[in-house]
This record gives C-alpha cells, structure tokens and sequence, in this order.
C-alpha cells in the first residue's frame, strides 16, 4: 500500500497495545515456513534440484522417428484432361509412407554434458546452504523477539514497582512536610524522581509491544492472510484475462504446499 494508507491508523492515538501475559508460539518449525524468505529460499532450491535432472537427460541417447503418410495417383499416358485420374486418389494401392528413425548418442559431447551437471549441482549445493542459512537466521529472530519479550516484561514489572514506590514516596514526603518533619526540599527531591521512574516505565511497556510484535513477524505472522483467498486481486484478474485467456486458473483459491527440500537430486 502507499504511504498515505496508514495515515488513518496514526491519527489518533490508542495508547501503548497491552499484549498479554503469555503467548502461545506453536511450533516454531511449522510457523516459520510461512515467511517469504524461507519460502522462496525451499522452493529455490527445489527448483535448482529439478534443474540436475535435466541436465543429466542429456546424457542418455535420444530417439527420434520422423515419418510421411498420404496418398499420391499419377495421370494416365495419353489423357487429354486428367480427370480420371482423381478416382484413383483415395484408393487402397494409392497409399504411400515412408518413416526415418533417428538415434543421437552425446558420444563427443559427453564431457561437457557431465559438466553441465555439476555445475547444476555445484548451484543446488548452493541454494540449499543459502535455504539453511535463511532457516536459521530466521530461528535466531524468532528466538531474538521471545528471549527479549520475556526480559522487557521482567523490566516493566521492575519500572512498574520502582514508580509506584517514588508516587508513594512524593506522597509520604507531602505529610511530612505538612506535619513538619522535613523540609520542602525532601519533597521536590519526591517529586523529581517521580517523572524520571515514570519515563522509564514507558519505553519498557512499549519494549513489551515492539518486542512481540518482533516475534510475530519472525514466526511469519499476517503471511497467511491470503489463504482461501484467489490468487490475484479481481482487478488485476480482470486485466490479464482481457489480454490472455487464462480459463479457470483464476478459480481456484490459493494453496501452496511446499515439499522439504532433499539433497539427493
């Protein structure tokens, strides 16, 4: 979307998100599948895999058979206008065909094929360490936003008790100072603790928020608002329908399913 779009979401303000206590992750390896990155790095790499065998089909002989079937008549000797001729087109004895089989071996070729294949398999290798470094990029994210979800709540709850003993302080120092205990400045030193424990309560709350909001979108959550949904909005179906004739592709709601990738080709 546009920038302008979340202009209405930040106009007026809600105040920091109170998430709760406890969340619930699932289990990680299933969720992580759902982020773009790993995704697009498992299919990568089974299409590279997909690639090998290609390029191993080369090797192996091809067989190829060409061939010609019609029927075929002559004009008899000394007709003036050929006509009889026509009737025998169709005839039983005006068949013909003729067929050439083609065999090609990569007999002088054959080294640069097995080449070509480990070249293919050398990319494969590859995309599978770069699918395994992604995989586990994305579970130190995951692990990054719980680990500082749980110590952003422990450092709240720290900040919380530490500005409620300075409100609680500034309201002790106001009696004493009205029964005459202290003096006047035990109260300012009260009140000007108050604001500096209240500040540090806030960006500790708002720790809670950002840092859970980390987890999510290191577990892949909001990916998946697309599921039973078409694979293109209508808009855009509209116009590549009016350019191809794309029949039912359209119809048909998205799912993916993604095989785990394997390193024998």
């Amino acid at each position: 979307q546009p920038t302008g779009a979340i202009t209405s979401l930040l106009g007026t303000s809600t105040g920091i998100p109170s998430p709760p206590a406890q969340v619930a992750v699932g289990i990680p390896a299933d969720m992580l599948r759902r982020r773009p990155d790993v995704r697009s790095a498992e299919l990568a790499a089974v299409s590279q895999c997909a690639r090998i065998g290609v390029a191993k089909a080369d090797l192996y002989p091809r067989f190829t058979l060409f061939g010609t079937i019609g029927t075929q008549t002559t004009s008899g000797a000394g007709s003036l206008s050929g006509n009889s001729s026509f009737g025998d087109l169709f005839g039983a004895n005006s068949l013909f065909y003729a067929f050439t089989p083609q065999v090609v071996l990569p007999i002088f070729n054959y080294g640069r094929i097995e080449n070509h294949v480990r070249i293919q398999d050398a990319r494969f290798q590859q995309l599978l360490v770069g699918y395994q470094s992604t995989v586990l990029r994305a579970a130190q994210e995951v692990e990054d936003g719980m680990t500082a979800f749980l110590r952003a709540q422990e450092a709240a709850g720290f900040a919380q008790k530490a500005s409620a003993a300075a409100a609680r302080s500034v309201e002790l120092a106001s009696i004493q100072y009205r029964e005459g205990a202290v003096d006047y400045q035990r109260v300012l030193d009260a009140q000007r603790t108050l604001p500096q424990e209240q500040n540090t309560l806030v960006p500790a709350r708002e720790s809670i928020a950002t840092n859970l909001i980390a987890t999510f979108k290191a577990l892949g959550g909001g990916w998946e608002i697309r599921t039973g949904q078409p694979y293109v909005p209508d808009s855009v179906r509209i116009e590549m329908q009016d350019r191809t004739n794309w029949g039912n592709h359209f119809s048909t709601p998205a799912t993916v399913t993604v095989e785990g990738v394997t390193s024998n080709p």
